[in-house]
């Protein structure tokens, strides 16, 4: 599969001998890995059998890799013949640590050896989401696609890029604040060569719990003050119940329809001269992006024009070149779905599943808080009516569990609905598929017990 990761030995542009991505950047003196290919670590304790599977069958001949820790640990794996080094820093490995407390962003950063594309989902590293690209417009193009999916903690691009809503970086001083995971050999691992990673891993993994630990023990807490008031001048109040998440959840079967009956459309949409690129959707939206090969901007708008669909809006970027355009897609009725499960179980149960289908899938835990109503005073009988109501604490939020869950497959929702909509407590999340691999990826939570 080394063309879905973008790392074949053909990998040229254009039918020249020249790649169109780098393995390495050099950031104030330091020489980075790049381009690593990421997958999730089921066993962080023991990952050695995991790590040389997967460079038996899903990135064939990769010699090196590397461990990132934290919430959703992974590994990335690479070929030391297309340029990679034992002992290399992963920069992706430091990027993540350096905003551990962002769990989504998509960036770029231009360096002197390209165009370095980052793409992190709920603290997953996607599969293509560490790629050095060595031509601007495919790193830009990357970008794109990618800035249409919502709720992005943090959108990173070069300044001259003008881009709305995305800031600029210092790659240097990130890199420099995130922890080092180092490039090692695969086939080495045994003795103490062994006992070096684990104690890298574990470097890394107690960094970010530490971190976690500050935020969560160290950070004073401010306490409501309730104010004494006599009895007789109280007025009732009337404390209204805090709402559960799962008592009106958008319906994950019609977010799914839709998705799938918009990103079809998006699909059919493929006029000469234009790439498109990835498709995605939340629940109120699908959206993806077209690259000019070699066709006009007329010929696309004549395109969407006669697609018949009504858009949201679409742009043309400053070169021309590219375009992004969205659908709004009708609201998903609310229902009433109930956890069924604990965390420990409804775990179990997802993984065995997917392990019967011979898939992958990366499940981890998050909190979900809701805001708490505010309390209503009502009027009171008598002469206590016309005193002032009563100052009462503020209502906490109320904290909810969720098992989050992201895999990738080239079936389409028509089967992962029946299979994924079983679960009570389902909320749906988002959607991608790209037409060049025909891969579909799903991202969604489930509320427990």
């Amino acid at each position: 599969m080394l063309d879905e990761a973008k790392l074949l030995d053909d990998d040229f542009e254009g039918g020249n001998s020249r790649k169109t991505w780098g393995t390495s950047i050099n950031v104030d003196g330091i020489n980075y890995a790049t381009s690593l290919f990421w997958q999730p670590l089921q066993n962080a304790k023991d990952y050695l059998q995991e790590v040389e599977d997967a460079s038996n069958s899903i990135l064939e001949g990769a010699d090196l890799f590397c461990i990132k820790g934290g919430k959703a640990p992974q590994f990335g794996i690479c070929v030391s013949h297309e340029g990679f080094k034992k002992g290399q820093s992963s920069a992706m490995v430091a990027l993540v640590t350096a905003l551990s407390d962002i769990s989504s962003f998509v960036a770029v950063f231009k360096t002197k050896e390209g165009w370095w594309y980052t793409c992190v989902r709920n603290d997953i590293i996607l599969s293509d989401g560490d790629m050095l690209f060595l031509n601007e417009e495919e790193a830009k193009n990357q970008f794109l696609s990618m800035l249409a999916v919502p709720d992005w903690g943090k959108k990173i691009a070069p300044a001259e890029w003008g881009l709305d809503d995305t800031e600029d970086a210092d790659l240097g001083e990130l890199l420099s604040r995130g922890a080092k995971a180092k490039l090692q050999k695969i086939k080495g691992l045994r003795g103490s060569k062994l006992i070096a990673v684990v104690v890298v891993s574990a470097v890394v993994g107690l960094w970010l719990v530490s971190t976690l630990v500050d935020k969560i023990f160290f950070t004073p807490v401010k306490r409501p003050v309730s104010v004494p008031v006599r009895p007789k001048v109280i007025q009732p109040v009337e404390v209204k119940k805090v709402p559960k998440p799962w008592e009106k959840i958008e319906d994950p079967t019609a977010i799914m329809d839709n998705c799938f009956e918009g990103i079809n459309q998006l699909a059919q949409i493929m006029p000469p001269g234009w790439k498109i690129g990835l498709i995605t959707c939340s629940k109120n939206s699908v959206a993806t992006s077209w690259r000019r090969e070699f066709g006009i901007m007329d010929w696309m708008e004549d395109a969407l024009e006669q697609s018949g669909i009504k858009f949201a809006g679409y742009q043309f970027d400053n070169t021309g070149n590219n375009l992004t355009a969205s659908v709004n897609l009708e609201p998903a009725p609310q229902l009433l779905s109930p956890p069924e499960y604990n965390m420990v179980d409804l775990r179990n149960i997802i993984n065995n599943q997917f392990q019967s289908l011979g898939l992958q899938i990366t499940l981890s835990e998050e909190t979900v808080k809701t805001a708490a109503p505010k309390a209503a005073a009502t009027a009171g009988k008598g002469p206590a009516a016309k005193g002032p109501a009563a100052k009462v604490p503020a209502q906490q939020p109320a904290v909810f569990r969720v098992l989050k869950f992201s895999f990738s497959s080239p079936h389409d929702p028509t089967v992962w609905t029946k299979l994924l909509t079983k679960y009570s407590g389902l909320e749906f999340r988002l959607m991608t598929y790209s037409p060049d691999t025909n891969v579909w990826h799903y991202e969604g939570a489930i509320y427990v017990l």
